[in-house]
C-alpha cells in the first residue's frame, strides 16, 4: 500500500449522507402563524369585553356625560309685576307670549336620516310645506304686524341656516298647538308689556319692553317708574337645563324631553301708585286743552291730597303712548312736573306772608303804606301796575300781588330768618317723591347773597323750583302748617296679593296751625271779586266753595342778553280746595302762554277744582268767603 503523501494533511473520508439543506430566513413560519392567530383572538376578546363593559355596565354613565356636553343652563324669566292706580286699576301689565323658531339645517339632517329608515314618509320639502301651511292655519296670515302666511313661513323654513325666528308675540295656546304637532318647531318665552290707557300718566309710568340683546332676555324698564322700580317689578329669574346646538349655546334644540327646570322663577311685585286714574284722565285732558288754547309752549298740573301728600294726578300737555314710544321726542318723554325748573314769581310770596304772621310782624288787617316802587341795594323794583302811595292791608299786599309791599315785609323778617323758612318749605332739595329724574331746584346759599338778592327772592325771582315743590309749599299751609313730602308709590303688592304699605315720609312743621289758617284765610282774597277790591285770581273762584290761592308771573331769562325778558313769562297758580276744610292742593305751571285772554292759570285751576269737588263729593263750604278790604 502506498504510504501517506508527505507534506499534505490527511483527508477525512467523505460522509455517505448528502449535504445539509440550507436554512430559510425568518425562522419557522408555522410558529409565526400560530402566534398571530393567538394575538388576533386576544384582541377580539378584549374588544368584546370592552364592548360589553361600555354597552352593558357604563352605558348610563356615558350617556349622561354625552348629555352634559350639550346641556346648557339658562334663566327662566320671571313674570314682571304690574303698575296699578290707588283703586287697583291696571296702568301697566305683562302678557305672556311665545316666539316660534326653527333650526333648518338640523331639521334637514334629521329628516334625511328618517327618510333612509322609511322612504315613504315624503321629502323634506313636503315636510316644511306642511309646517308652513299649519302655521298659517293656526295663526292666520298676520300676528302683531308680522306676516305668518304660508309663503312667508316656507321661505324662512327653506333657508340654509342653523336658526331662524318665525314669528314673535304668539298666543301661548296657539304656539303649543304648533309645537305639539311639529316637534322640530321651537317655542321661546316672551312677555309683552301692555299699557291699556295709552298716553294716560305715561310721563310717570314710563315704558318697558322685551330685550333679547340683554342677558338673560327679559322685560327691562326704559323710562319712568318702569326703570326706577325695575328691580322690584322684575322679580327673580329661575333656572333650567336645555339641550343646545353644538357650538351655539343660544339655540335650544326643539322637541320633547329637552328641558328640565332647576329652580322656579319668582314673580316681580306690583306697584300700587297714589294716582287716581279718573282724576289723572280729567286733569290731563284739561291741561292739554288749556295749554293748546293759551298757545303756551308747555303746561303741567299737580293735584295733592292735603292730608297725606299723595299725588292724585300729575299731568303734562306733552305725553306719549308707551305701547309705541320709539317715535316720540325727548320733550314728550319727560315728566316736566319734576324734571323742569322755573322761577315761580308771586306764588313764592306765601313764604313772606307765612313768616310775617308766624313772627307776629303783621296781622291780616294791618295797614301798610305802599309806594309804587322800592329800592333794594342798587335795584329799583316796581309793582306790576303803576300807582302812587297806597294804604294797603297786609291781606291786600298779597291779594293784589304787590312786589313793593312784599319786599317791605321781607325786610322786617330779615335775611337769616327768610333763608331758614325757604328750607322749611322744602325748596332747594328734591322732594324724594319716588319719581325719576326729579330736579332739586335752586336757592342761592345765604353766604352768596348779594345786596340785590333779597330784592328778588321774596317776589319769586332769583331761585327756581319744580312744579311739585311749588305745590308742596301750599300743601304745608293747607295741612295746618305741616309739610308732608309728596309721594307717588302707595304700596308694594306681591304675587300672592299681600301688601306692603310704602313708608310715610317724615313730615316737617313749617308754621303753627293758627298761622296756617290765617294765611289760608288771607289768600282767599286773591280770588275775591268786588268793586275796587278784586284780587289777581278771580277766575279761580268756584261757587259754593272757599278757595285760597295765589297767582304768579315770573320773567324768563333771555338767553341772548342773559337778562330778564320783557316778553316771555312763567305763569303759575297754586290753590287750596276748600280753604275752610282743605282736601286738595292744585299747582299749575304754563310756559309763556301768548293767546289773548288766556295768560293766567286761574281759569284752569277753576276747571280742575270743579272736577275735584264733584269727583270726590266735597261738601260745600259752610259759608262763603267774606269780602275783605285790600286797599283803604
Amino acid at each position: 500500500m502506498p504510504g501517506p503523501s508527505r507534506g499534505r494533511p490527511v483527508r477525512r473520508p467523505l460522509s455517505v449522507r448528502g449535504p445539509a439543506p440550507k436554512r430559510r430566513r425568518g425562522g419557522n413560519s408555522r410558529v409565526r402563524l400560530t402566534v398571530g392567530r393567538l394575538l388576533l383572538v386576544g384582541a377580539l376578546l378584549a374588544a368584546g369585553v370592552k364592548l360589553v363593559q361600555v354597552q352593558g355596565f357604563q352605558a348610563e354613565a356615558l350617556s349622561a356625560q354625552a348629555q352634559q356636553q350639550r346641556a346648557t343652563k339658562i334663566d327662566i324669566p320671571a313674570a314682571r309685576g304690574s303698575i296699578l292706580d290707588r283703586n287697583g286699576n291696571q296702568l301697566a301689565f305683562s302678557v305672556e307670549a311665545r316666539a316660534l323658531y326653527a333650526v333648518p339645517q338640523k331639521m334637514r339632517k334629521d329628516w334625511a336620516a328618517a327618510l333612509e329608515a322609511d322612504p315613504d314618509i315624503g321629502s323634506f320639502e313636503d315636510r316644511i310645506a306642511d309646517i308652513a301651511a299649519f302655521i298659517e292655519q293656526t295663526l292666520g296670515k298676520e300676528v302683531a304686524g308680522q306676516k305668518t302666511d304660508r309663503d312667508t313661513m316656507l321661505a324662512k323654513l327653506s333657508q340654509d341656516t342653523t336658526y331662524i325666528k318665525l314669528v314673535d308675540d304668539v298666543d301661548p295656546g296657539k304656539a303649543a298647538v304648533i309645537t305639539d304637532k311639529y316637534y322640530d318647531i321651537g317655542s321661546e318665552y316672551r312677555a309683552v308689556r301692555v299699557y291699556p290707557n295709552g298716553e294716560l300718566a305715561s310721563n310717570i309710568i314710563g315704558a318697558a319692553n322685551w330685550r333679547e340683546d340683554q342677558q338673560p332676555p327679559a322685560t327691562h324698564g326704559l323710562l319712568g317708574l318702569e326703570i326706577a322700580q325695575d328691580n322690584l317689578l322684575a322679580g327673580r329669574n329661575g333656572r333650567r337645563v336645555v339641550d343646545t346646538m353644538q357650538g351655539n349655546d343660544n339655540v335650544v334644540i326643539p322637541g320633547p324631553g329637552r328641558s328640565q327646570e332647576l329652580a322656579a322663577a319668582t314673580p316681580g311685585k306690583s306697584l300700587e301708585l297714589t294716582l287716581d286714574v279718573d282724576t289723572q284722565y280729567a286733569v290731563q285732558r284739561m291741561v292739554t286743552d288749556y295749554t293748546t288754547r293759551s298757545a303756551a309752549r308747555s303746561g303741567s298740573a299737580v293735584v295733592l291730597d292735603t292730608r297725606t301728600g299723595e299725588i292724585l294726578a300729575m299731568a303734562n300737555d306733552k305725553t306719549f303712548d308707551p305701547n309705541d314710544f320709539g317715535k316720540y321726542t325727548e320733550d314728550q318723554l319727560r315728566n316736566i312736573a319734576v324734571t323742569s325748573v322755573f322761577e315761580p314769581g308771586s306764588v313764592n310770596k306765601i313764604v313772606t306772608a307765612a313768616t310775617a304772621v308766624e313772627d307776629g310782624i303783621y296781622q291780616p288787617d294791618s295797614v301798610l303804606e305802599v309806594d309804587g316802587s322800592i329800592k333794594v341795594a342798587d335795584r329799583v323794583i316796581s309793582d306790576w301796575w303803576a300807582h302812587g302811595p297806597l294804604d294797603m292791608t297786609f291781606t291786600g299786599v298779597f291779594a293784589k300781588s304787590s312786589n313793593v309791599g312784599t319786599l317791605m315785609t321781607a325786610q322786617k323778617i330779615g335775611q337769616d330768618r327768610y333763608a331758614d323758612m325757604l328750607a322749611k318749605f322744602g325748596l332747594g332739595k328734591r322732594t324724594q317723591s319716588g319719581l325719576p329724574g326729579e330736579e332739586p331746584g335752586y336757592v342761592p346759599p345765604l353766604n352768596q347773597w348779594s345786596g340785590s338778592t333779597f330784592g328778588n327772592l321774596p317776589i319769586g325771582q332769583g331761585l327756581n323750583m319744580t312744579l311739585l315743590q311749588m305745590t308742596g309749599m301750599y300743601q304745608a299751609i293747607a295741612n295746618d302748617g305741616v309739610r308732608i313730602p309728596p309721594r307717588i308709590v302707595r304700596a308694594e303688592v306681591s304675587a300672592d296679593g299681600s301688601r306692603k304699605e310704602a313708608e310715610q315720609p317724615e313730615s316737617v312743621r313749617v308754621v303753627s296751625p293758627q298761622t296756617a289758617k290765617t294765611v289760608r284765610d288771607m289768600f282767599r282774597a286773591v280770588v275775591q271779586s268786588a268793586p275796587g277790591q278784586s284780587g289777581t285770581g278771580t277766575p279761580a273762584a268756584l261757587p259754593g266753595y272757599q278757595i285760597s290761592g295765589k297767582t304768579g308771573t315770573a320773567q324768563q331769562i333771555d338767553p341772548k342778553c342773559k337778562c330778564y325778558s320783557s316778553s316771555e313769562y312763567w305763569i303759575t297758580f297754586a290753590g287750596i280746595l276748600p280753604a275752610d276744610n282743605p282736601r286738595f292742593v292744585v299747582g299749575i305751571m304754563l310756559d309763556n302762554p301768548t293767546a289773548n285772554g288766556l295768560q293766567s292759570a286761574a281759569p284752569l285751576f277753576h276747571d280742575i277744582a270743579s272736577y275735584l269737588s264733584q269727583r270726590y263729593q266735597v261738601p260745600l263750604s259752610a259759608e262763603q268767603s267774606p269780602v275783605v278790604p285790600l286797599v283803604r
